[in-house]
């Protein structure tokens, strides 16, 4: 294994699985960690706290508002001070409290406190981890950001055999020293990604919009992050939780998010445009909803601005990367979108398929640049955004060592 060094707060929460959190906090000492334990009050009835402060070196931490701290705000302090947050074991009822956003303990306040990377372990009987509010959860928590190492199979506390066994500790750290110890190919480098749907209001209860979730742009800010970048994400329209880790930046329309991205642009390594900008706006925007009083209405349109082509023809700009959705001609329109607006990459997707596509969970891409292509096959898009930043890393290196 290989040493890292890492402040790395440790909570646990009230399940048997609280005696294999000692083995953990030990194996995180062993390989040079700082570790601070954090407990529900439920855990404290399965081992004692005395423990984890001798194995940890330092006091047990359980109460939410700490009069020993600074302003009594513990949650805070220890909050700043972690560089990864782990729950082991995670119990359905943490899982619960921390996807709907609860702070009624300690663990849960700190979970919306922390900035860092968290890690969930869950713990729990087999039918309680295949419950549909259990697997709700999960997801929930997924489009938060965090990480989760799956529970085993096997036998149980209650006797009963099944999923749910929170993973061996050895699992959990070889897991954290392989994401944290990984080569980040992004590192110190700014990454802006624009996403979501933006919309133009008609009057004010309609608008003109599309189908994007951002579901794509999001997975790509988390894998930027993963791959060590400093991430910007301005974001349209969605239903999915802001991420916490980047610098986030909240837009309705199509110039609002002109806007933002150019005031965010200055220092701007890599730009990825996968935003679903409406292509026009009303010229006129009524202050009064309409009425359905006429058989016809026309609205005049006028063109919005192009916030790829203008990023990729501004002075000094960064690595552009832009998205195309596609029903038909994918590879010509693709093309030509890549030579017209100047970009260093595209990757164009089909829509209105059975498969990928607007507000899916899974899509497939295909990747241009100049004198080359890839092909990224149908998958989770969590994962199509790791493959995709991959490369984007890859083709941004090359680009470097052409222009010195």
């Amino acid at each position: 294994m290989v040493l890292f060094q890492r402040k790395i707060l440790l909570a646990v929460t009230g399940g048997i699985a609280a005696y294999k959190a000692l083995e953990l906090l030990r194996l995180f000492k062993k390989q040079g960690a700082d570790v601070r334990v954090v407990m529900t009050k439920s855990a404290t009835a399965f081992v004692q706290p005395l423990a984890f402060q001798a194995l940890s070196g330092h006091a047990v931490h359980f109460e939410l508002l700490d009069t020993e701290a600074e302003n009594a705000m513990g949650h805070i302090e220890l909050a700043r001070w972690a560089d990864v947050f782990v729950i082991a074991p995670a119990t359905a009822n943490t899982l619960a409290k921390c996807a709907h956003g609860l702070a009624d303990d300690l663990v849960s306040t700190l979970y919306l406190a922390v900035t860092c990377p968290v890690y969930f372990a869950p713990a729990m009987n087999h039918v309680m981890w295949h419950h549909g509010a259990t697997q709700a959860n999960l997801k929930r928590l997924q489009t938060h950001g965090i990480n989760f190492i799956a529970p085993e199979s096997g036998e149980q506390a209650c006797g009963e055999i099944g999923v749910g066994r929170m993973a061996e500790p050895e699992t959990i750290c070889q897991r954290l020293i392989s994401d944290l110890t990984a080569p980040q190919g992004l590192a110190n480098l700014n990454v802006m990604i624009t996403a979501g749907a933006t919309r133009e209001p008609l009057d004010p209860v309609r608008y003109l919009t599309n189908r994007s979730s951002g579901k794509m742009g999001y997975a790509l800010a988390s894998a930027a992050q993963q791959a060590g970048a400093n991430v910007t994400l301005i974001s349209g329209v969605t239903h999915i939780q802001s991420p916490k880790h980047c610098h986030f930046v909240q837009v309705e329309t199509a110039e609002q998010m002109h806007a933002a991205v150019f005031s965010n642009l200055e220092n701007c390594d890599i730009f990825i445009g996968t935003a679903a900008v409406v292509d026009y706006r009303p010229v006129i925007c009524a202050d009064e909803k309409i009425k359905k009083n006429a058989e016809h209405i026309t609205f005049t349109l006028q063109k919005n601005p192009d916030i790829l082509a203008d990023v990729a023809a501004c002075e000094n700009a960064p690595f552009t990367v832009g998205f195309s959705a596609e029903t038909h001609n994918l590879e010509n329109y693709a093309l030509e979108k890549l030579a017209k607006k100047k970009l260093n990459m595209i990757a164009a997707n089909w829509v209105g398929r059975d498969e990928g596509g607007f507000e899916r969970d899974e899509n497939a891409l295909e990747i241009f640049w100049q004198h080359g292509r890839k092909t990224l096959a149908m998958a989770k898009k969590s994962e199509l955004a790791a493959q995709l930043i991959a490369l984007i890393t890859e083709r941004f290196n090359d680009a470097k060592k052409m222009h010195g």
